[in-house]
């Protein structure tokens, strides 16, 4: 690119494959020079031209229109249109009433859910806010806002890096880049230029935005800024996904479709029947079709579903599961396929030496991360380091030739510098050397640092023993220096095809491998140079193995998902090698099948959409990797949760059914788009919340076969009443009290429910399945007939035996109320049986739900006040004791047909419950 570059030059910058060109090219293709960097004119210009080197954003929504959003979904359409109802027909302190609920609903969706755009903010909070530039000649802090293609930036440890970056020079040179690749460890940056189809995980010549550098020094040409960075492609794609609705919330649809369908069908039917064969008058039908719908619309369930979600949202907090969406609760138990990032979910993301590989055998390294403590064993036997020479010769050399530090702050161990030299010093301390003591007693009188073209680190000591120097590096690079190795007691010359087996063993179980040799110096020089380090001479003391050890509890919570029914998909940045190889630590099921990103590019949809159910671990795997497997598993039929911790996973997060995000180590722009954030950072607590997500649901489903019969019973008896030619049973206004009691005191009771013991045991249920099963249907339409007769029986009993209407009608209202407080403990365990101490015990909320249903009841039947309100008379003891016997005949019932499944076989498909 020329000074005074154009818009063709604006074209040719987004489309070029800098990785794949020299350093001196892409200075010349950029217009610029490597010593004195843009002037500020040709700046001003590329900045008018390109524009400010930030990421693009939507206009966000005001808090006004975040508000109403919460409304949209079909829970609150159905209370709005039962409040309406209400309303209609003059019951103004109940519509009201359900107007609170859905002021309170919208209240929790404001507060707790997450918005998308928020998620593009966690992104551009990556950019770090001033950096080095080279202008004019002169180096300036500036704004990284401020960057255009074109200017030449240097990069120091601790640094952000600004844009993405074509390195012009670099010296020991390592970033990380695992929020952006998944890559578990810093990666060796070099300016050499690579293939045209270099992976960006493995483009070493590049530094790209938002990355940071770990150790060395580099400078670099600015060759992408803002929205063309590789932050800002997967800002933009980001901004292109629409998350989904939940299973729950596409069934309750749905179903709110079908259901309202019905009531207009039948209360239509029932008007027309009414009028033209019963001859009743248009406004005593009207009345009775209005009744019909109060009756059909479950106005509470809405509320219900709402607190049993929010209960779900309590517990998963206790368990260190934070829900910025309250139906991700719920969508979380209907998972069938967790897709994971490996790094920083699976695995520590910290460092740790696994093997010391010595000429003599294999020593095993206990405990995993920066901690400085852990066993030493040998074919399984306890080894003190203590009494080994030659394993505190290696420790010496990892300690000694190594610029990291380890600090303590509370029971925590934290790095300063590399985590591979990390690793390398809590081996050393494990071992029992103290660095601070080790360190003064060989003080360093020179180094060569690491740097990716000779692969290895230098150093010399001297101490009263002599001066020596240790090498460390990449086994390659180290071993051709070596001309003996270290043995127990003595020395002996190296056996290189020895060493090259035991390298290709570590490395094909996905080890970073390291390393370490001594040499002492014939005099005691003050200089360390080249020349002397590559005429070899050194002593091979030993190889150091180490990954990113999994987490223990993740291990566990990989086997109680697959017993659960639930499968694991690994997707990581990492090498094939190294991801097979966690999988497999993980208990994934042997044998473990990877697939690689170029393979992925390979394939069509229907090709990827074949090979993903034998396939547990997708490595290399970039962004749009991720998207398009989740999107693959959503189309055959899954529903899909993914975590995730880096910007690399914010896409796929937000396309996800449920999208979990790691709270700690995560960036702020996994944790935007995720729906769920792990305070803990622990993956065990996933499988606690799938946990809870079944219970809940359960518990939804628990709720919704209580009420409907309620509803079922109700309706049934105004069109018997039609068909009949009789006065109506119940008024609207007694109905909404009877669905008041019954969904306040009682339904809500069901969120409470304690899990099934076999609820993680159980296979996800199927995601096509309805909301309303078969089985729910039957036992709704089973209750509901029996609600039904009873009521009607008792209601002309009472007219016969010369009871007033409002009597009978009071009869009525407390036989609804009475039955379904004995139901409530059938629906406790849907399949099995509920005689014994845990069906009547187990849940102190039901206990208190059954007494104040009792006590209202009581006021509606003896107080004045509520008798002249609803029209409803005392009772005699004698009618007490008939709607009791129906509870119970009732409870019986039930509890007969619960058995007569049980012994031909048939569970309570759908119930989420055990028949045992």
């Amino acid at each position: 690119m020329r000074n005074g570059a154009t818009e063709h030059d604006a074209a040719e910058h987004r489309a070029g494959l800098w990785h794949a060109q020299p350093a001196d090219l892409v200075l010349r293709r950029l217009g610029v020079d490597a010593g004195s960097g843009l002037d500020d004119t040709e700046a001003a210009h590329r900045r008018h031209l390109f524009g400010r080197n930030l990421l693009p954003s939507r206009p966000a929504r005001g808090p006004l229109r975040r508000f109403l959003s919460q409304c949209n979904n079909v829970l609150i359409y159905l209370l709005l249109a039962a409040s309406a109802i209400t309303f209609g027909i003059g019951d103004h302190l109940d519509a009201a009433v359900i107007l609170v609920v859905v002021l309170i609903n919208a209240v929790v969706g404001f507060l707790q859910e997450g918005n998308a755009e928020r998620a593009l903010q966690g992104i551009r909070s990556l950019l770090p806010f001033n950096t080095t530039v080279l202008r004019e000649g002169q180096g300036r802090q500036l704004p990284a806002a401020e960057l255009v293609p074109g200017d030449i930036v240097h990069l120091a440890p601790g640094d952000k890096v600004p844009a993405d970056v074509r390195l012009t020079t670099a010296r020991g040179l390592r970033i990380d880049e695992s929020a952006l690749t998944g890559e578990s460890g810093a990666v060796d940056k070099n300016p050499a230029p690579l293939a045209d189809d270099t992976v960006i995980a493995e483009r070493s010549c590049m530094a790209y935005s938002g990355t940071i550098v770990r150790h060395g020094s580099a400078a670099g040409v600015v060759v992408a800024t803002g929205a063309v960075t590789e932050i800002g492609r997967i800002s933009s794609l980001l901004n292109r996904i629409e998350p989904l609705d939940t299973p729950l919330l596409r069934k309750l649809a749905a179903f709110g479709r079908a259901l309202t369908g019905a009531v207009l069908a039948v209360g239509s039917a029932m008007f027309a029947y009414g009028t033209l064969v019963r001859g009743n008058s248009v406004a005593e039908m009207f009345a009775a079709a209005v009744g019909f719908a109060v009756a059909s619309v479950p106005e509470g369930l809405p509320a219900v579903i709402t607190v049993t979600l929010a209960i779900g949202v309590r517990r998963m907090a206790r368990r260190r599961a934070i829900v910025r969406r309250l139906p991700a609760v719920e969508a979380l138990g209907a998972v069938t396929v967790i897709c994971t990032d490996k790094t920083g979910t699976l695995t520590r993301n910290e460092m740790a030496v696994r093997q010391v590989i010595t000429a003599d055998g294999i020593l095993d390294v206990g405990a995993a991360g920066y901690a400085p403590h852990g066993r030493f064993t040998c074919a399984g036997a306890d080894v003190d380091p203590n009494t080994q020479a030659h394993l505190r010769g290696i420790a010496l050399a990892c300690l000694l030739c190594n610029d990291a530090q380890l600090h303590q702050r509370g029971a925590q161990w934290e790095l300063s510098g590399d985590p591979t030299e990390g690793a390398l010093l809590s081996m050393a301390m494990k071992a029992g050397l103290d660095a601070v003591r080790e360190r003064a007693a060989h003080p360093r009188v020179d180094v060569i640092p690491f740097e990716s073209e000779h692969g290895y680190m230098a150093t010399l000591h001297v101490s009263l023993g002599g001066a020596r120097v240790f090498l460390k590096g990449a086994p390659e690079r180290v071993l051709p220096l070596c001309d003996s190795e270290s043995r127990l007691g003595r020395d002996a010359p190296v056996a290189v095809p020895a060493w090259q087996q035991r390298i290709a063993v570590a490395a094909g179980q996905g080890m970073r491998l390291i390393a370490v040799a001594m040499r002492a110096a014939k005099a005691q020089p003050a200089h360390l140079n080249f020349p002397d380090v590559q005429a070899g001479g050194f002593t091979l003391l030993g190889i150091l193995a180490m990954v990113d050890a999994p987490r223990e509890e993740a291990v566990e919570a990989v086997a109680a998902c697959l017993a659960a029914g639930i499968r694991v998909k690994m997707i990581t940045g990492d090498h094939p090698a190294t991801a097979a190889a966690i999988g497999e630590q993980l208990g994934f099921p042997p044998p473990v099948r990877t697939l690689g990103g170029a393979q992925i590019d390979a394939m069509d949809d229907a090709a990827l959409g074949a090979v993903l159910a034998a396939t547990d671990v997708f490595a290399r795997a970039t962004p749009e990797h991720k998207l398009r497997l989740v999107r693959a598993l959503q189309a055959g039929g899954a529903v899909v949760a993914m975590t995730g911790d880096g910007v690399n996973d914010a896409p796929a997060l937000k396309r996800a059914d449920v999208g979990v995000a790691m709270g700690g180590k995560g960036t702020e722009a996994a944790k935007e788009a995720a729906q769920i954030v792990l305070a803990d950072d622990n993956f065990a607590t996933l499988a606690a919340s799938v946990e809870e997500g079944r219970v809940v649901y359960d518990n939804i489903r628990k709720s919704i076969v209580f009420t409907l019969p309620t509803n079922g019973g109700e309706a049934g008896m105004l069109m018997l009443a039609v068909l009949l030619g009789i006065t109506l049973p119940v008024t609207p206004v007694q109905i909404l009290w009877v669905n008041m009691i019954t969904e306040v005191s009682l339904s809500l009771a069901l969120a409470f429910e304690p899990p099934e013991e076999n609820v993680m045991r159980r296979a996800p249920r199927d995601p096509g399945e309805p909301l309303v099963t078969g089985f729910l249907v039957w036992r709704i339409v089973f209750v509901s007939l029996l609600m039904m007769g009873g009521c009607v029986g008792l209601y002309l009993w009472e007219l016969g035996h010369g009871a007033s209407l409002a009597q009978a009608r009071t009869v009525v209202v407390n036989t609804l109320v009475i039955s379904h407080v004995a139901y409530l403990f059938n629906t406790r365990r849907l399949g099995a049986s509920a005689l014994c101490r845990e069906g009547f015990t187990g849940n102190r909320v039901a206990l208190l739900g059954m007494l104040a249903a009792l006590l209202c009841q009581g006021a509606l039947t003896y107080w004045n006040p509520l008798q002249a309100w609803f029209g409803t008379a005392a009772l005699g003891w004698d009618a007490w004791a008939r709607i009791a016997g129906f509870g119970v005949m009732l409870f019986l019932a039930v509890e007969s047909e619960k058995a007569w499944r049980r012994r031909r076989g048939r569970p309570a498909r759908g119930a989420g419950a055990s028949v045992t």
